[in-house]
């Protein structure tokens, strides 16, 4: 209680005052995109309409399917939505990977797979010794423990990054997949471990899906029976 008065809870968005730990006061809730209704199967973009249990897909992934079998996203990569990931990503926020992994959870309800494997997007090593962590990693270990009902198992380090890539930002669709090509892989001491399992892999920010789906070619490669994607945010529209 005293520490309480001393250190009380503040809104992860603007530092206001909140009733507990890890919360969003009114207005930044409001301000946050989150995705509701319907959404994309493929890539959980937001689409308009739908029915109670509709399945759809968008015209993006129509025409250019993804590797993996269903994806999900809980907020779009705008306003709040843009802030809290960039404050997680790049502000050591590190009290911004407990209700994400929660809102992940949520999310994940569709399509996480009972004894999946649960396992980050990777950074190469060198990044991730300038950063100091790996935030797709914050993010998969709470939602590991958020979905322990469904028996899951959680791998941080069954993917690498054997070579460094350059920046994908602003580059296209194809360049992308081009600099991604055989840059991530399931780590050898986990190479027997996939084999028909289903995997779920996480990530901070979905944009054209190129690393997801680098990472999901790798674990079909070592046997996962199905793979299913999880971002906190997506872009609205990929590049």
């Amino acid at each position: 209680m005293a520490l309480r008065l001393i250190y009380p809870p503040r809104c992860l968005g603007c530092g206001g005052l909140v009733e507990s730990d890890f919360g969003l006061c009114g207005p930044c809730w409001r301000d946050t995109p989150f995705i509701g209704g319907l959404a994309c199967d493929g890539c959980g973009l937001p689409l308009p309409g739908g029915r109670p249990g509709e399945v759809a897909r968008c015209d993006g992934c129509l025409a250019d399917p993804p590797p993996w079998a269903q994806g999900r996203a809980v907020m779009l990569y705008e306003g709040m939505g843009r802030k809290l990931v960039l404050g997680l990503k790049h502000g050591d926020r590190h009290d911004i990977a407990a209700p994400s992994a929660a809102w992940l959870a949520e999310a994940a309800e569709g399509i996480v797979a009972r004894g999946a494997v649960i396992a980050p997007i990777p950074l190469h090593w060198r990044r991730r010794v300038r950063r100091g962590y790996n935030q797709s990693a914050l993010l998969s270990r709470g939602l590991a423990r958020a979905l322990a009902a469904h028996a899951v198992l959680d791998l941080p380090d069954l993917l690498e990054r054997p070579r460094a890539t350059p920046s994908l930002d602003g580059r296209q669709r194809a360049e992308r997949r081009a600099i991604l090509k055989g840059a991530i892989r399931v780590a050898p001491r986990y190479a027997d471990r996939l084999a028909g399992r289903p995997v779920l892999l996480v990530d901070d920010v979905l944009t054209s899906g190129a690393t997801f789906s680098a990472a999901t070619r790798a674990c079909q490669a070592a046997g996962a029976a199905t793979v299913a994607v999880l971002a906190l945010a997506r872009v609205g529209k990929a590049p």
